[in-house]
């Protein structure tokens, strides 16, 4: 029996945790077994990997931090994601390899196909059956992310720029994969773009 992989994808600010935490309720509300994770830091492996990608003073190497969140990816799914979907459970995770290639691959100017060569590599050719995009103006969510109250990390203190370049990155993943991806506008309320998230995913479990 297999389980089900949704995946939450979107720049900094655009609302992934708020939207998966809903959908994690609505699914448990009905009787589903559902994993909640994330990346970087989903393993107690990735909880140090997390440290150095997010809180490290100082510059990394764009292919030392590709390499890194692939690390991370790789122990993630071996040891908590494919062992939750063999089971036939339903797993949510707060980014996966399309980061990376949004991330590494467009913003740090790296080649987005070795990114994503990469990633799959690490991930052994698992891929989520629903991807969950965010999209929203880079200097919208940098506006939201402003008012949130927390201490940026080392990406989110990157220029507009940056997000902007990611962002358009992600909306050609979503193009190229239009079966994979559902692209939420974040522009909206929390409850509208929950409710087209909730649609999609119930043609799933169905």
């Amino acid at each position: 029996m297999s389980g089900l992989f949704i995946s939450f994808e979107g720049i900094d600010g655009v609302g992934k945790s708020t939207q998966a935490d809903l959908l994690e309720l609505w699914l448990t509300e009905q009787n589903k077994d559902v994993v909640r994770t994330l990346e970087p830091g989903g393993t107690d492996v990735g909880v140090e990997i997390r440290k150095i990608l997010l809180h490290h003073k100082g510059d990394l190497a764009p292919r030392a931090e590709a390499a890194l969140f692939a690390a991370d990816r790789a122990h993630h799914v071996a040891s908590k994601i494919r062992p939750a979907l063999s089971e036939g459970k339903i797993v949510i995770t707060d980014r996966y390899f399309d980061s990376s290639v949004a991330y590494q691959g467009a913003g740090r100017d790296l080649s987005r196909t070795e990114v994503r060569d990469l990633s799959l590599w690490a991930v052994g050719g698992l891929l989520p059956d629903l991807t969950v995009l965010l999209d929203l103006p880079a200097d919208q969510a940098r506006a939201r992310r402003n008012t949130s109250g927390t201490e940026p990390d080392r990406l989110e203190k990157e220029k507009t720029e940056f997000f902007e370049t990611v962002r358009s990155a992600y909306l050609d993943l979503a193009k190229a994969e239009p079966e994979r991806f559902l692209v939420v506008d974040a522009s909206v309320t929390v409850e509208e773009m929950q409710e087209l998230i909730r649609k999609r995913v119930a043609g799933l479990i169905e």
